[in-house]
């Protein structure tokens, strides 16, 4: 018991030591200086190939990410002044006409997809659907 006592002596001794040089959340957090809308890098899509473990049974796992743009779950014309940009991605499954769209910024996983070739269209798209950088997966079921 005693050792144990010192020790939590010794621990809050620390704590207090350390809290008393700690920076106040203002010090520690400035602001980042404001960026223009204008200003900012183009939004673009790194996208990877398809995971070949999961591939190998059928189900297509792609892992991508937006750089200078996040994924997230707003949309209409107002979004377009949000600084940093957001946008969302739109996935289109071997040239269908058609697409979804996902906002959730998780890897894509398909399933059901017949044997043979495929082709993945995936966007990075603003908030108003308008695609701004765009790159092709193409993939084989066995």
């Amino acid at each position: 018991m005693r050792y144990t006592f010192v020790g939590l002596s010794a621990a809050a001794a620390v704590l207090l030591a350390s809290s008393a040089m700690a920076q106040t959340a203002s010090e520690a957090f400035d602001p980042a200086p404001l960026v223009p809308l204008a200003s900012q890098p183009a939004p673009s899509l790194v996208v990877d190939a398809p995971l070949p473990a999961q591939l190998a049974k059928g189900l297509v796992v792609i892992r991508y990410r937006a750089e200078n743009l996040r994924i997230e779950p707003v949309f209409g014309p107002a979004a377009l002044d949000v600084s940093p940009r957001i946008g969302h991605i739109h996935v289109t499954v071997d040239d269908a006409p058609w697409h979804w769209a996902d906002a959730s910024g998780e890897p894509l996983i398909i399933q059901g997809l017949p044997s043979g070739p495929h082709k993945i269209l995936i966007e990075l798209a603003d908030p108003t659907h308008k695609v701004v950088d765009g790159k092709s997966v193409s993939l084989v079921i066995p």
